[in-house]
């Protein structure tokens, strides 16, 4: 009783920036866990690897199955869940932070899906910035295929294809090789592509929401329905960014093998995928996003719900009325 009692006065004691920091940062975690071999199913078929383009999403699942083993469908995972936790913690917590902001900077504003559009565009990109290099160390550890010793020995895998050993390995690799500048190779095409896909995602949703019946708003299976919808409208938007942010992340690997030039800038990359590989390229893997951004954001949203159930975050409506009446008060006086 008392254990119970003393956690429930940890949470109520946490501020509402606290909260909004942990429910983000575990939604992140489960909801990308649950979907990892989607989504370096996915990273193979946007960086060019012809060998499982070719033979698609069965014939790709088999083959990492026999030459990589069980572990090979979460090769990446730990990055990608080490900068998942932190980027969603951020970017659930910038929305409502930039929400909050805009409403009190500018009172007359609507409560509606175009304040849900900028707001969540700012998050997304305050997000990214934050933990790129963790996103483009997650993206070299998938594009590596590392099979066993003995695919190995029957060159199933090329060796020079074998480059980092690990997360800190690859994170400081790149690091000395290319400096700073390394660890945010393909930055741009990631917020050219955030901006408009956060907002787009929040505008759909929240566009969405408006037009389900009053008696049904708090039903969990519309919000899901809701929010899967909007995030396929939105990652379909921005998907092409996305292949250029995956291909200028892996180009010293790439072309290490190949023997192509590198340096290319994002319109660059985006033209010369589209004249060289077609148009098609462009949304290589599209089909496997689908697949993944479904249940990712199904998940997500439930997860933060509960999450913010259990950490008890008072309804968006009250804390804006709240911080509103408290920065007007603190003006007054």
């Amino acid at each position: 009783m008392a254990e119970g009692e003393e956690k429930n006065g940890i949470i109520d004691s946490m501020p509402l920036v606290a909260k909004e920091l942990i429910a983000g940062g575990v939604t992140g975690g489960i909801a990308k866990s649950a979907v990892a071999p989607l989504e370096r199913i996915k990273i193979l078929f946007q960086t060019r690897r012809d060998e499982y383009k070719r033979i698609g999403l069965v014939g790709s699942i088999n083959k990492i199955g026999k030459t990589e083993g069980l572990m090979g469908f979460y090769r990446g995972n730990g990055a990608s869940v080490a900068r998942i936790v932190p980027y969603a913690a951020l970017h659930y917590m910038a929305y409502e932070e930039y929400r909050r902001w805009i409403i009190f900077g500018f009172p007359d504003t609507t409560r509606g899906p175009l304040l849900d559009l900028v707001a969540g565009s700012l998050a997304g990109g305050t997000a990214v910035l934050f933990t790129y290099p963790l996103d483009l160390v997650r993206t070299k550890l998938a594009y590596q295929v590392v099979g066993s010793a003995k695919a190995q020995a029957k060159a199933v895998i090329p060796l020079e294809q074998i480059v980092y050993r690990g997360i800190t390995d690859c994170f400081w690799r790149t690091y000395r090789e290319s400096g700073f500048r390394g660890l945010y190779r393909g930055v741009a095409p990631s917020l050219y592509g955030i901006f408009p896909y956060a907002g787009l995602k929040f505008y759909f949703y929240e566009e969405m929401k408006r037009h389900v019946p009053a008696e049904h708003k708090q039903d969990i299976s519309l919000k899901l329905v809701c929010g899967s919808v909007a995030g396929l409208l939105g990652q379909t938007l921005t998907y092409p960014l996305d292949v250029v942010r995956r291909q200028m992340q892996v180009e010293r690997l790439y072309a290490a093998v190949k023997e192509e030039t590198r340096g290319r800038g994002t319109m660059q990359t985006l033209v010369k995928i589209a004249r060289e590989e077609g148009w098609k390229q462009l949304f290589s893997g599209l089909s496997i996003n689908y697949l993944k951004v479904v249940p990712s954001v199904a998940i997500g949203f439930t997860v933060y719900d509960v999450m913010k159930l259990y950490l008890r975050v008072p309804p968006r409506e009250e804390t804006e009325a709240e911080d509103v009446t408290t920065r007007k008060r603190d003006r007054l006086s």
